[in-house]
């Protein structure tokens, strides 16, 4: 039901309905399209598109098909948001993420060599993902310093894959421009591609999971689809370099 694609063409308010509906899905069974609507903060007509970008006809269609996908799908309990890493797996089962990410490594054996980019927590996941990519042997670095001088040498035939969740940190956007002007390509890892990194990157990876903040300041949301794309990514390029 929540396919990769549907949820990639959902725009900045229908992702919030998506996401209330993701965390709410008990309470959204017996909700009517208005108190929805106001829950989430968005009108009626925001909460009737997202249900036809999820092929159903209108929002009591999309409730009783949201109960079917319930039934077959939900025997696990709903804990420390499984529920959402859940749907992640299963919106990218299917062979047009897996397309993507075939995408995504043609660009990546292109080009000489590879700087992972992220910081904070995505910093860590850099980190790990140079290490994996060089491990299947395309030798990376990375760079967890957002302050990190770029140079002509450096970004000369490069590819910067760059880790945000929010897509919108203001060093993360301008070191991601730095490689751009350089004329270094850029291949984001963001939550969402509606995101103004998404949009400043040659190529786009999003895995759709609900961003969690504690405090409104620090943010614990999963990385798990975030180490699943890497090891995707790198298990497909050692298929290739083998």
């Amino acid at each position: 039901m929540f396919s990769h694609a549907a949820i990639a063409s959902l725009n900045n308010l229908e992702i919030l309905v998506y996401n209330y509906v993701i965390k709410n899905r008990d309470k959204v069974m017996y909700m009517t399209i208005r108190e929805l609507a106001d829950a989430v903060g968005v009108s009626t007509t925001t909460v009737l598109r997202f249900c036809r970008k999820l092929k159903c006809e209108g929002y009591s269609e999309f409730r009783v098909r949201f109960k079917l996908y319930l039934e077959q799908n939900e025997p696990q309990q709903a804990n420390f948001g499984a529920s959402e890493i859940i749907s992640f797996f299963k919106g990218v089962n299917n062979d047009e993420f897996d397309n993507l990410l075939d995408q995504a490594v043609d660009i990546i054996l292109s080009s000489e060599r590879i700087i992972f980019v992220g910081a904070g927590t995505s910093g860590a996941l850099a980190k790990y993902g140079a290490r994996f990519f060089s491990n299947v042997g395309k030798f990376s670095n990375h760079i967890d310093d957002p302050y990190f001088p770029v140079t002509n040498d450096m970004a000369r035939n490069a590819l910067a894959i760059v880790l945000s969740v929010s897509g919108e940190t203001e060093e993360i956007l301008r070191f991601a421009s730095q490689f751009s002007l350089h004329n270094c390509k850029v291949l984001s890892i963001t939550c969402h591609e509606h995101s103004r990194l998404a949009k400043l990157a040659d190529f786009n990876l999003s895995w759709h999971v609900p961003q969690t903040r504690i405090a409104g300041v620090y943010d614990i949301t999963t990385q798990i689809p975030v180490i699943y794309i890497l090891e995707s990514l790198g298990r497909k390029l050692a298929k290739r370099l083998a």
